[in-house]
């Protein structure tokens, strides 16, 4: 059972790929529609000047069929795309099943396993999403590589074979307490995307056609992807608190004291305090939007700090890893 979980994992990252390729070719063919159509319109606009002065049109069915087939084809890639995402978060699921039972525990044991479940609840609400508001789908590219970035690193770098809960983790608890934080930390790597993809697409309204600005030519608009960033971070924020609330729960129960500033509780707690600036600041009218993203961003980067940093290089009661 735990063979076929590594296998899943494996077919997975492959549609996540397949995934992120498909959104590729929606984004050029986007680029090349336009290109096609902007001369048929400017000759269309112009027209022809005839005999007796007469403008007469350009004959544009060329280059409007031309136009509707690249079209055609860009949407097609672009529910490829979806369907690829769909068919990786499925087989994610697989995965993760398997492995729990392969554990004969929930799989959240260790930082693979964290890893593995964070980002599949971040691809479950990433469709979710599309389902609302399928114009947000030009995000997909940039979702697409995260999810291929962060499953590969797990599989290749963070991967550790099934072990047993250590002690200190086999408690009711466990399953409140790593659940929330999961599916928060979930939510919270979705909503760092269209914060990025939002300075970005800021700048190139602008006017700014440098890097990484150019990027953002085929995104959603500005305005769309702040709102996304908003309300993931509004939704998550809560389910944040209360793990927080229940991490220290468990630990008066486990440890005789509900605090005690070891490493991770340390930077949960500044992830939380940046996470509420965040959302201070955003319903701050005098605070500009582009500042405001950027806490949220810099919220998330102590998120990966505490997921991995912590893990990997500090000593303390929640050093359960799982890396040599």
């Amino acid at each position: 059972m735990s063979a076929f979980s590594d296998q899943l994992v494996s077919f997975a990252i492959l549609a996540y790929l397949v995934a992120m390729i498909c959104h590729a070719v929606e984004y050029a063919l986007g680029n090349s529609r336009a290109r096609v159509a902007a001369p048929a319109r400017e000759l269309v606009g112009a027209g022809v000047g005839g005999p007796g002065g007469v403008v007469a049109q350009p004959p544009a069915e060329t280059g409007t069929t031309a136009a509707e087939r690249t079209a055609r084809r860009a949407r097609l890639a672009g529910l490829a795309a979806v369907a690829a995402t769909a068919l990786g978060a499925l087989l994610h699921l697989g995965a993760l099943v398997t492995r729990g039972f392969a554990a004969d525990r929930m799989p959240w044991g260790n930082m693979y396993e964290f890893v593995l479940t964070g980002s599949w609840i971040g691809v479950v609400a990433w469709l979710v999403v599309l389902w609302k508001r399928p114009q947000l789908r030009g995000l997909g590219l940039f979702l697409s590589l995260v999810m291929v970035l962060l499953v590969a690193t797990a599989e290749l770098v963070l991967y550790t074979p099934i072990v047993p809960l250590v002690p200190a983790l086999n408690s009711y608890w466990f399953v409140i307490h790593v659940s929330t934080i999961v599916f928060a930390s979930g939510i919270f790597l979705l909503g760092a995307v269209p914060a990025v993809a939002f300075l970005m697409r800021s700048g190139h309204e602008q006017g700014r056609r440098s890097f990484p600005y150019t990027l953002a030519k085929r995104l959603p608009t500005a305005a769309a992807l702040e709102r996304l960033t908003f309300v993931l971070h509004a939704f998550a924020f809560p389910v944040f608190t209360f793990a927080v609330i229940a991490g220290a729960i468990w630990a008066e129960a486990a440890w005789g004291r509900p605090w005690g500033w070891d490493p991770k509780e340390t930077w949960s707690f500044i992830s939380w305090v940046i996470y509420a600036g965040y959302l201070h600041a955003r319903a701050t009218p005098s605070v500009k939007r582009n500042v405001a993203t950027w806490l949220a961003i810099v919220g998330f980067l102590t998120m990966l700090m505490n997921l991995f940093g912590v893990n990997i290089f500090f000593e303390g009661l929640h050093s359960y890893g799982g890396l040599d």
